[in-house]
């Protein structure tokens, strides 16, 4: 069946639940002032809850029972009033922490994205888009509720466990002892659940990923499915991969739910301990009412901030998973990066030289063996010959998406290893068959080519290569707004804009990558003059499908099995009637054919 490689999961570095969170609530560290604020509104609703039961305690022992009411009236104010300030205060940390964490969430998501278009063609030839976009978006999402909790819950509930279990173990040893005895138990369930639960979320991690990924290419490729009437095959693969998902996501939750139980049943072996011990074994004389009432209070206190905790372990667990997913990608990094001290690459004249360069993907078959040549500034190169002979991957290695293994690339003299990526890159404009439009108007899609391009320059070039006429057919002309991919031009007007775009930029070196191998004859036609403008005073590299565009190339390179089979102009080749002359004349057979 298609698509089975979104069944497969991906491979998951996993650094450890301690070492995620230090580096996930490193970030916490930026924004001490707001953290130490809202520490300060916890510790006094901390204070306010350990006093509570005291109060009541003091009010039943004290005042009830001796008859003191306006004293009880006192106490009941002091309650109000401090319990009412401990709401507000309630109300003030969520909102900090609602802020400080949605920054967070937003730091990271940069972070990543930044990263992330720094890394190298492989990384994005080895995962599917939709892997990607569900770390950048659904994995960074899940974690604002472990950044949050952590201080809102970790901390307080920590400090008031504590704190009940010293308050009660001073008022009597004996009734706390036993309203803690199922502690050993709790920790036990505790364990075991905890060790077998982290796995088992980033299964579903996976598998969600799993899911996105196919959703997004089947979305992009809705057109194809349809075409072909795959969609009764495309329907089978959602339904396992979402039948995963879900059997994934019960297989973890089912787990994380035993945790509750688990706490109840200490929580009622406790309670159970404690009116046994003080009724039946210290006699129910010797202990107050309000002692038990502060008590049973204080169990309550006792345990809620357990679950509470217990319920932050399992958030955690969930989400944690997500965590190491997000980090994996940012200390992943890019085979192709800047050398330390490299230098920006000064304005070139457009001089190309390959020096003994051999190549290959996987670091077994080679893909380029050996190849050197000399391009003069200025010059027009055609690079023609089978697929897979290792067309594309000489102009992917001018503009350095790949390193080479052997050899040397030379720009102007300047190994292109030893200057920055972005002053290369800069001085190039690449077109390929499939060229990317952006969602909104033909202006700013050309203008993307060079973003601090005038209206004028912009007109300038959509005329150059004949873009002008039809854009201004549209009913807002330059101001069109396009969907994505450039939804409702046809490929043929979509490639006029790539040119017009590649146009602006004004590049020293131009890669035609079969840029025209997707239009039609009528419209190859209008877009030749436009190319000859593009190619006018600037060295220029084009891979040509159609041997007729090409003609007019100074030189002509045939690549086969990645080496330079034969070399020379059009006419040259023709003479020797070697493998370019065997080339063209079946273009030329098939299309007296189709004629």
């Amino acid at each position: 069946m298609a698509f089975n490689s979104y069944k497969k999961d991906e491979n998951t570095v996993t650094a450890g639940k301690a070492a995620t969170l230090s580096r996930l609530f490193s970030y916490l560290l930026s924004y001490k002032k707001q953290i130490v604020g809202v520490l300060f509104i916890m510790g006094f609703c901390v204070v306010v809850n350990l006093i509570n039961p005291l109060i009541m305690e003091s009010a039943v022992d004290d005042h009830i029972s001796a008859g003191d009411f306006r004293g009880l009236l006192r106490l009941i104010l002091f309650a109000v009033v401090i319990n009412l300030l401990m709401v507000v205060g309630i109300k003030i940390r969520m909102y900090v922490m609602a802020k400080v964490c949605n920054s967070i969430l937003v730091t990271i998501r940069q972070e990543l994205y930044v990263h992330i278009q720094t890394l190298d063609f492989q990384f994005f030839d080895s995962r599917p888009t939709g892997k990607i976009l569900a770390r950048i978006i659904g994995d960074i999402n899940s974690l604002k509720d472990v950044l949050s909790n952590c201080v809102t819950t970790l901390i307080p509930d920590f400090i008031t466990i504590s704190a009940v279990a010293v308050i009660m173990f001073v008022k009597d040893a004996r009734l706390a002892a036993a309203a803690l005895v199922s502690l050993p138990l709790m920790a036990a369930g505790i364990w075991y659940i905890q060790t077998h639960s982290h796995e088992r979320w980033q299964i579903h991690r996976k598998k969600s990923s799993n899911l996105n990924a196919f959703v997004h290419e089947d979305l992009s490729g809705i057109r194809i499915i349809q075409s072909f009437g795959a969609e009764a095959e495309t329907m089978d693969t959602f339904r396992d991969l979402t039948k995963q998902h879900r059997d994934s996501f019960v297989n973890a939750v089912r787990l994380n739910d035993a945790v509750g139980p688990v706490i109840d049943l200490c929580w009622a072996i406790g309670l159970f301990s404690l009116y046994f011990v003080g009724i039946v074994v210290l006699g129910a004389g010797r202990v107050s009412v309000g002692t038990f009432l502060a008590f049973g209070t204080y169990i309550s206190m006792f345990w809620n901030p357990i679950m509470n905790l217990s319920n932050f372990y399992n958030q955690m667990i969930t989400n944690i998973a997500g965590a190491e997913r997000v980090f994996e990608i940012m200390d992943t990094p890019s085979a192709i990066t800047d050398a330390e001290g490299v230098k920006e690459l000064p304005p070139i004249r457009g001089e190309v030289v390959f020096d003994h360069v051999s190549f290959s993907y996987d670091e077994s078959t080679k893909v380029l063996n050996d190849v050197s040549f000399h391009i003069r500034p200025g010059e027009t190169i055609a690079l023609v010959g089978p697929t897979g002979a290792g067309k594309t991957t000489i102009v992917n290695l001018i503009s350095r998406f790949y390193d080479i293994q052997e050899g040397h690339v030379y720009i102007d003299g300047h190994d292109v290893k030893e200057v920055s990526i972005e002053s290369l890159r800069r001085q190039m404009g690449i077109m390929t068959q499939d060229n990317f439009l952006f969602s909104g108007t033909i202006r700013d899609n050309i203008r993307y080519g060079k973003l601090d391009a005038t209206d004028d320059e912009i007109v300038a070039a959509a005329k150059a290569v004949n873009a002008h006429d039809f854009i201004m057919r549209l009913e807002k002309g330059y101001d069109t707004v396009l969907s994505e991919r450039g939804g409702g031009l046809s490929i043929g007007q979509k490639q006029l804009l790539a040119f017009a775009r590649t146009m602006v930029s004004d590049p020293a070196i131009l890669i035609l990558d079969e840029a025209t191998s997707s239009i039609d004859t009528k419209t190859e036609l209008l877009v030749q003059e436009g190319i000859e403008h593009l190619l006018a005073g600037r060295t220029s590299f084009v891979i040509a499908h159609r041997l007729s565009t090409i003609q007019k190339a100074d030189r002509i390179f045939v690549i086969d099995e990645g080496t330079i089979i034969e070399e020379g102009n059009a006419a040259q080749l023709m003479e020797k009637k070697g493998a370019y002359y065997k080339l063209y004349m079946s273009q030329f057979a098939q299309f007296k054919n189709v004629m």
